[in-house]
Protein backbone atom coordinates (compact mmCIF):
# COMPACT_ATOMS: atom_id res chain seq x y z
CA UNK A 1 0.00 0.00 0.00
CA UNK A 2 1.63 3.33 -0.62
CA UNK A 3 1.53 5.84 1.92
CA UNK A 4 2.71 9.60 2.58
CA UNK A 5 4.33 9.89 5.35
CA UNK A 6 6.16 13.70 6.14
CA UNK A 7 6.12 14.34 3.13
CA UNK A 8 7.20 11.37 1.37
CA UNK A 9 5.79 7.87 -0.51
CA UNK A 10 6.71 4.80 0.89
CA UNK A 11 5.19 1.27 0.13
CA UNK A 12 4.13 -0.61 2.85
CA UNK A 13 3.05 -4.20 3.40
CA UNK A 14 1.86 -5.42 6.94
CA UNK A 15 4.13 -8.11 6.68
CA UNK A 16 7.21 -6.22 6.58
CA UNK A 17 6.03 -3.72 8.89
CA UNK A 18 5.89 -6.90 11.12
CA UNK A 19 9.48 -7.97 10.28
CA UNK A 20 11.24 -4.85 10.17
CA UNK A 21 10.10 -4.39 14.16
CA UNK A 22 10.52 -8.27 14.87
CA UNK A 23 14.04 -6.84 15.63
CA UNK A 24 13.52 -4.01 17.39
CA UNK A 25 13.06 -3.25 21.32
CA UNK A 26 9.74 -1.65 22.46
CA UNK A 27 9.98 1.71 23.90
CA UNK A 28 8.11 2.67 27.05
CA UNK A 29 4.54 2.71 25.32
CA UNK A 30 2.53 6.45 26.40
CA UNK A 31 0.13 6.97 23.76
CA UNK A 32 -0.95 6.17 20.64
CA UNK A 33 0.34 2.69 19.75
CA UNK A 34 0.64 -0.82 17.56
CA UNK A 35 0.27 -3.99 18.20
CA UNK A 36 3.30 -5.99 16.08
CA UNK A 37 3.19 -9.77 16.99
CA UNK A 38 2.86 -9.98 20.99
CA UNK A 39 4.37 -6.40 21.34
CA UNK A 40 3.37 -3.40 21.77
CA UNK A 41 4.81 0.09 20.07
CA UNK A 42 4.92 3.20 19.96
CA UNK A 43 3.47 4.94 17.01
CA UNK A 44 6.40 7.28 15.97
CA UNK A 45 8.90 4.64 16.96
CA UNK A 46 7.40 2.32 14.18
CA UNK A 47 7.75 5.71 11.74
CA UNK A 48 11.39 6.06 12.27
CA UNK A 49 11.90 2.77 12.00
CA UNK A 50 10.65 2.07 8.72
CA UNK A 51 11.14 5.73 7.08
CA UNK A 52 14.22 6.20 8.48
CA UNK A 53 12.76 9.91 9.18
CA UNK A 54 13.95 12.13 12.18
CA UNK A 55 10.93 11.64 14.91
CA UNK A 56 10.41 14.89 14.69
CA UNK A 57 9.47 15.09 10.98
CA UNK A 58 6.69 12.33 11.30
CA UNK A 59 3.28 12.95 13.31
CA UNK A 60 1.67 10.63 14.84
CA UNK A 61 -1.56 10.62 12.92
CA UNK A 62 0.25 10.10 9.15
CA UNK A 63 2.00 6.89 11.26
CA UNK A 64 -1.42 5.63 12.66
CA UNK A 65 -3.38 6.45 9.23
CA UNK A 66 -1.23 4.58 7.11
CA UNK A 67 -1.04 1.56 10.02
CA UNK A 68 -4.16 1.40 10.16
CA UNK A 69 -5.37 1.03 6.38
CA UNK A 70 -3.15 -2.09 6.61
CA UNK A 71 -4.62 -3.58 8.67
CA UNK A 72 -2.85 -4.28 12.12
CA UNK A 73 -4.46 -3.18 15.42
CA UNK A 74 -3.80 0.66 16.40
CA UNK A 75 -4.87 2.49 19.64
CA UNK A 76 -4.55 6.15 20.42
CA UNK A 77 -3.63 5.25 24.32
CA UNK A 78 -1.68 2.03 25.62
CA UNK A 79 -3.63 -1.13 26.57
CA UNK A 80 -4.77 -1.81 29.95
CA UNK A 81 -2.57 -4.85 31.08
CA UNK A 82 -4.49 -7.19 33.06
Amino acid sequence: MRCTIAGQSFYLQASEVETAMSRVRPEPVAGACVKLGRRWFPMLQVGAVLTGQDRRDITTAEVFKALARLGLDCRTSPPVEA
